[in-house]
């Protein structure tokens, strides 16, 4: 059995300050040199709708972590004079306070980031009219105040790419208007990281296009440091945070295949369509044969995305 194989679902580690999101718990750590950082962990808890369910994707923590690996990296190599992001390693051996159990069973799933100050907002581009934002559109002709143009199919491509905030909550992110957001954390900020979102959405998309990988949708998190800079955090451009669609089945009016959790999103719907759920906790017991789609779906995309298989 391989680490891909084996789940996942909750740290405890002798370190400071842990938070535990729907998906990652995260700690204060420091470096073997005495760094401050923090230490992130992606589990293989799944949320949908809100709400994490009671069984997880075993090794999705991995693929999670491994794809944002690969964007960093790029990110770094492509656009290093318009935005700096937050991860130091990948590698629990560069944090101290670990045993060496601790550091075997987080192989793969851990990044080790510089600490910063969140800003609270969700900075979700579209670059295609699905999911809440087609739903939005059908009933006012806008997605978050953004007029868009009349007679959009479903998963349309948009003209041009679109930033569609949200409130950050770790219960329920809320939609917002961009002016909202600049009342929230001020113009400056709010104009400066809408437009790092639509420069990193753009050149990945561009990239996975190259791939046979359509990027409809994805959403970044920015924080800010002691002397204001500002820092592309947490996960990014991974199936959790984004709608990836396979370019060779791409046709505007339908669902999409995907190689993201709309599996889940999909199979949940059902549920609430047939009354046997209201996406409220508890969420029900997922079964494997939609576990084991949406993870062979991760691993294409991470395949796909980086032209080698998965290697733990």
């Amino acid at each position: 059995m391989t680490l891909l194989d084996q789940e996942y679902l909750k740290s405890d580690l002798p370190l400071p300050g842990r938070r535990q999101g729907k998906v990652r718990d995260i700690y204060q750590a420091q470096l073997n040199d005495a760094t401050d950082v923090l230490l992130i962990i992606a589990s293989d808890r799944l949320s949908a709708f809100d709400v994490v369910m009671p069984n997880g994707i075993a090794g999705k923590g991995i693929v999670l972590t491994q794809i944002s690996k690969f964007w960093f990296d790029m990110i770094k190599d492509k656009m290093s004079d318009q935005v700096t992001h937050h991860l130091i390693a990948t590698d629990a051996s560069e944090v101290s306070g670990l045993t060496d159990e601790q550091k075997a069973q987080l192989k793969g799933r851990v990044m080790v980031g510089k600490r910063a100050k969140v800003i609270p907002i969700e900075c979700v581009v579209r670059g295609y009219i699905t999911g809440s934002g087609w739903k939005e559109y059908k009933q006012v002709g806008s997605v978050c105040g953004v007029a868009l143009p009349e007679g959009l199919k479903q998963c349309d491509k948009l003209p041009e790419p679109i930033f569609t905030p949200t409130t950050k909550d770790d219960v329920h992110d809320e939609a917002i208007t961009f002016e909202q957001g600049c009342e929230m954390v001020g113009s400056d900020l709010m104009t400066k990281i809408r437009d790092l979102s639509l420069s990193i959405y753009k050149m990945a998309h561009d990239y996975a296009a190259e791939r046979g990988i359509i990027l409809a949708d994805t959403k970044f998190e920015f924080g800010t440091t002691e002397d204001g800079s500002i820092l592309l955090i947490d996960e990014v451009l991974t199936p959790d945070s984004s709608r990836f669609w396979p370019a060779d089945d791409y046709e505007p009016g339908r669902d999409q295949a995907s190689f993201d959790k709309q599996i889940v999103r999909n199979y949940l719907q059902e549920l609430c369509d047939d009354g046997k759920w209201d996406k409220q906790n508890p969420g029900p017991v997922l079964p494997d044969e939609v576990i084991n789609k949406t993870k062979s779906k991760y691993l294409e995309a991470y395949k796909l995305l980086t032209g080698t298989d998965l290697q733990v």
